[in-house]
């Protein structure tokens, strides 16, 4: 395999397009519409229940700024929200690099557009497995895929992207974004990325935590097998 090495980045990156989709939505009321104070031309990407946050945030802005990730893709979200963001012209847009000719061609050939920050944060795995009487099937469910996915990968590009895990750090982003134009630094996102991986690791961890301790005889009974 071969593998693209880097040599020119940018320190700052202008933030113009951000994917947001939460479990833990809250802070997003004044996250969102200061971002869009710093850059009115924003757009934003979003699905579901997060979707229709924003849209209750934005009120008649949102028709402006926001758009569903399934109009984006043009693939509708399957039953269940099982399948939202695990798309080709989503991680098109995450994993580009700025100065790669190729990259900047496939953007233009399937209508992509590199996405320059990504908010996300998983489904409740932890919190589900520490109720009374939860069951292997309800574990399972709060399995988080698409997030961790879209996580790493905008991790992996902290070249280019930020990748906010924590609505803790809602208020410094924007602070910075509005010090400098709407742009993010190198070190910010660099920090970021390094964040995002603890999470993801810490995630993983409880799952397999959590499958090493149940036996195979409890999942068997929810399943009738």
């Amino acid at each position: 395999m071969s593998m693209n090495i880097v040599e020119k980045i940018d320190d700052r990156v202008r933030v113009r397009h951000v994917l947001i989709s939460v479990s833990d939505k809250s802070g997003l009321d004044v996250f969102v519409p200061r971002l869009l104070s710093i850059n009115p031309e924003l757009k934003i990407f979003s699905t579901g229940g997060t979707f229709a946050r924003l849209s209750e945030i934005l009120g008649e802005r949102a028709g402006r700024c926001l758009t569903p990730v399934s109009d984006y893709t043009g693939q509708p979200e399957t039953q269940g929200g099982l399948v939202k963001t695990l798309d080709f012209k989503i991680y098109l847009g995450l994993l580009t690099e700025t100065y790669n000719d190729a990259h900047q061609a496939d953007l233009a050939r399937t209508g992509a557009v590199p996405i320059d920050m990504v908010v996300v944060n998983l489904y409740p795995f932890r919190e589900t497995i520490a109720k009374a009487g939860v069951t292997p099937e309800g574990a399972r469910g709060n399995i988080d895929i698409g997030g961790p996915c879209m996580i790493r990968a905008s991790a992996k590009n902290f070249i280019r992207v930020a990748a906010v895990v924590d609505p803790d750090d809602y208020g410094p982003i924007a602070d910075e974004m509005a010090a400098a134009d709407g742009h993010l630094s190198l070190a910010q996102r660099y920090r970021l990325a390094g964040k995002a991986f603890d999470h993801t690791a810490a995630y993983d961890t409880a799952i397999a935590r959590y499958f090493s301790a149940t036996d195979i005889d409890a999942v068997q009974a929810i399943y009738n097998v």
